[in-house]
């Protein structure tokens, strides 16, 4: 398989350390070595590549933003880059790698009490353990204050009912990370709580007939009068701020992995482009081939360099809520953009799994919705222009 070079018109690379450029190539190497020889037949078969979650955390992909606990702590572009390679290769791969990160090992870093970092951390960090993160709702995704799972305070711990939908690990965590009210109906109340696989009253389904985000594990959680002990609350979580708190991490690695669907579809675009020949000459020798791919350059470069930003703004604590907004927003937007064009380039060819630009298209629409949709981002931006705000 030939090595994956990347798209780099602007000379990004200059604005990398050398630990930063060597972050990416491992974990580039990786993918084109261990992953790319797999995701086709997963993606037919509708199931994750298990057996490269240890070699993630070999790389040290899992807690990559995350001081000690067997964390490899690198800088916010380093673990950007890391989410571009994965989603290089699949977008599910990348979606694995940010809910165990950005996700489950954040809420329980910045919420979590001494011994529960010390107890799953560093197994997290590893692989040995898997992770979920438990938000969203059969009825409540934009909204997530409206979530009806409930927390009743039992007296030495707490008992869960309710339910989870469109959970990534899922059914393989060993532990979720779940959030619930333990006052009914009152959002300042919500709290997490870690529910350990095997739990009384716990139980995980996969989600089936999945057209998008084939190669990810897709779950529901159900909760059943399932008893946690006290010691299974995160002692720091409170409202609804620390679920949000998580999910602007997870967002920020979308936002890097988005460029890197991007750039695996325009890369073979436009080598389809100057092999495939139609009537005199290859179709990269007509304008509007050279249009549309001078267009997903630019796109790229955009993105890139809008996501650079980011990282070094959240390095250096000044990147707020909605910055990360703006980045999700705009990078799957144009990302979903360039893989539907890239079809269409490949014409009736970029229908079939010899080539990714349709399944990183059909993924992309997932991403395009989850951890926030278009629509929402750009309404969080409009307030935060206006001042006023357009939902509640």
């Amino acid at each position: 398989m030939q090595h994956f070079q990347g798209t780099d018109f602007y000379l990004l690379d200059e604005l990398l350390t050398a630990e930063e450029r060597l972050t990416r190539h491992s974990v580039r190497d990786f993918v084109d070595r261990e992953f790319m020889p797999e995701i086709r037949q997963s993606f037919r078969d509708g199931r994750f590549p298990m057996k490269v979650v240890l070699s993630l955390g070999r790389l040290g992909v899992f807690g990559a933003q995350i001081e000690g606990y067997g964390c490899s702590r690198v800088s916010s572009v380093a673990y950007g880059l890391m989410m571009q390679e994965l989603e290089r290769g699949d977008s599910g791969l990348r979606s694995f790698a940010s809910v165990q990160s950005s996700l489950a090992m954040t809420a329980i870093h910045e919420f979590g009490s001494e011994e529960q970092k010390n107890r799953w951390l560093p197994h997290l960090a590893s692989g040995a353990k898997i992770g979920c993160f438990g938000l969203t709702e059969p009825d409540f995704g934009s909204n997530p204050a409206g979530m009806r799972t409930t927390a009743v305070n039992g007296g030495t711990g707490y008992v869960l009912n309710g339910s989870k939908m469109w959970i990534t690990n899922g059914s393989v965590a060993d532990v979720a990370v779940v959030w619930a009210k333990t006052r009914k109906d009152d959002p300042k109340s919500i709290r997490g709580f870690l529910v350990e696989k095997g739990t009384p009253g716990f139980a995980a389904k996969d989600v089936h007939g999945k057209l998008s985000m084939r190669a990810s594990v897709t779950s529901e959680l159900s909760f059943d009068d399932c008893a946690i002990p006290a010691e299974n609350v995160l002692p720091g979580s409170g409202g609804l701020k620390s679920p949000l708190t998580c999910l602007m991490h997870a967002r920020y690695s979308i936002a890097w992995g988005a460029i890197g669907a991007a750039m695996a579809c325009y890369e073979e675009a436009l080598e389809y482009a100057k092999e495939r020949v139609q009537f005199s000459r290859p179709i990269a020798g007509y304008q509007i081939v050279q249009e549309r791919l001078a267009w997903m350059l630019a796109e790229i470069t955009k993105a890139q360099l809008l996501a650079w930003r980011l990282g070094r703004m959240q390095d250096g604590g000044t990147m707020k809520h909605y910055h990360v907004s703006l980045a999700k927003m705009n990078n799957v937007r144009i990302a979903l953009q360039i893989a539907r064009a890239c079809r269409d380039i490949l014409g009736a060819n970029g229908i079939t799994d010899e080539y990714q630009c349709m399944r990183h298209m059909n993924n992309l629409e997932s991403v395009s919705t989850y951890e926030g949709t278009h629509t929402i981002h750009t309404l969080v931006l409009g307030e935060h222009i206006t001042g006023i705000k357009a939902f509640e």
